[in-house]
């Protein structure tokens, strides 16, 4: 067993786990990050943007030193069928000077820097290290083990990620379930920043971000993503995990199809594909939330199940950054008691409803039910694309007013009065 005992241990060095360490560090407190991959970031992976209010709080004007790519300036939600688009834009460019607002990222250059700055508050950071278990006595977490080596903590963090071992293993959630949890792929594709920028109808560095729901998923539920960094396009896809078990398509192909769409093929035009990624993503909320603390151990981030999928807002960097910043707050004030039992620990939970974290989640707690709509991926993009491509059209035909447009493309669509007037209704109140 080693001698040496850290204050914490903390699993996993992404947002949550390096936020953590960084504000434990400046609090003195002697503080040990691991992290599995051969440096911070090179194996996370997440559609592009940070919502940055969070991260500002705790580091003001971080964009000024951190490895940011574009402030998202244009906004743009695209409802696909397999040869139509209709899209919803936004476009503000005050958003770039609005620290409340959000930046695209690529996350192995971004989680490098904010390790970097917990290392420089004074924690110690250990990459390329997989820890294998807990080292748990009489019920409660003392440190970990990897491989041979022993580490002793008075708190464990769990931050490593949607499929934490750790947390199960410390008896705070079970298994996932393919209904909780949703497969996302994504391709880093390079192109010149002035062609980009030209592509997106933005000005100097200024970035977007586009959301797309319909025949990129086939119809399941999910959708796909489009951010611009500043030589490169993230462009992927988000599929539930249990409905695309029970389909016959794969994700590689899917991805393919949605590259080949006339929406998508000349916004990538020219580009080369640079990295190729996939990952689990949290997608039942609340619902899937474990306990989140015990005794001498908290869990934080993703591992949380911390992110929250709106259809048209998708959040979990702000929240991982958060909670990492509330499990600083339990640990401090558990070592001025000298006390790192659930009890005080609890704490934790109470940070969190303080902040935005808890609290947003339980205002959106039956979002991720809403979402299972199968009208929203299939009908209701069929619905917007044929009436607006209708709306459009001139072909000598007798004219149809657009309301009777409309009911035409609704009957067409298969959609009831009143399947749209109560998916509308609970879509207000649930979103």
């Amino acid at each position: 067993m080693a001698e040496e005992k850290f204050t914490a241990i903390i699993i996993g060095a992404g947002p949550a786990g390096s936020t953590a360490a960084y504000l434990l560090a400046q609090a003195g407190l002697e503080v040990l990050l691991i992290e599995k991959g051969p440096t911070p970031g090179s194996k996370n992976m997440f559609g592009g943007r940070m919502y940055s209010h969070a991260l500002n709080r705790i580091i003001p004007n971080f964009w000024e030193e951190a490895p940011v790519e574009r402030p998202v300036v244009r906004e743009v939600i695209t409802f696909m069928t397999e040869d139509k688009s209709v899209s919803l834009v936004c476009q503000d460019e005050k958003w770039a000077n609005q620290p409340y607002h959000s930046f695209t990222l690529l996350r192995a250059e971004f989680d490098a820097w904010l390790a970097s700055k917990a290392e420089e508050a004074g924690a110690l950071l250990a990459c390329g290290v997989r820890v294998d278990d807990l080292l748990i006595d009489n019920g409660r977490v003392v440190g970990v083990r990897a491989g041979e080596d022993e580490m002793l903590a008075d708190v464990v963090i769990a931050a490593d990620g949607v499929n934490s071992l750790m947390a199960q293993k410390a008896g705070l959630r079970k298994e996932l379930e393919p209904r909780q949890v949703a497969t996302g792929v994504k391709e880093v594709i390079e192109l010149p920043p002035e062609i980009i920028s030209q592509r997106f109808q933005v000005s100097g560095n200024n970035g977007v971000a586009q959301l797309f729901v319909g025949s990129c998923t086939k119809g399941m539920q999910g959708g796909g993503f489009l951010y611009t960094n500043k030589n490169s396009i993230s462009l992927g896809l988000v599929v539930k995990a249990a409905e695309l078990q029970r389909s016959s398509y794969r994700l590689v192909d899917m991805m393919e199809d949605f590259k080949a769409h006339p929406h998508i093929a000349p916004l990538v035009e020219g580009g080369q594909v640079v990295e190729y990624s996939a990952h689990l993503v949290p997608e039942a909320g609340l619902e899937m939330m474990p306990r989140l603390y015990g005794d001498g151990i908290l869990v934080t981030g993703d591992a949380a199940g911390f992110v929250l999928n709106l259809g048209y807002q998708v959040r979990g960097m702000d929240f991982a950054i958060a909670s990492g910043e509330a499990a600083a707050k339990a640990v401090k004030e558990a070592k001025a008691r000298n006390d790192f039992s659930q009890q005080t620990l609890r704490l934790y939970e109470d940070f969190l409803k303080q902040s935005f974290v808890l609290r947003d989640m339980e205002a959106y707690r039956q979002a991720p039910h809403f979402l299972e709509n199968e009208r929203l991926f299939g009908a209701y993009p069929d619905l917007a694309t044929g009436l607006v491509s209708k709306m459009f059209t001139v072909d000598g035909t007798a004219p149809v007013h657009l309301l009777n447009k409309f009911m035409g493309q609704l009957k067409e669509s298969r959609i009831g009065w009143l399947q749209l007037a109560g998916d509308a209704l609970k879509g207000g109140r649930t979103l």
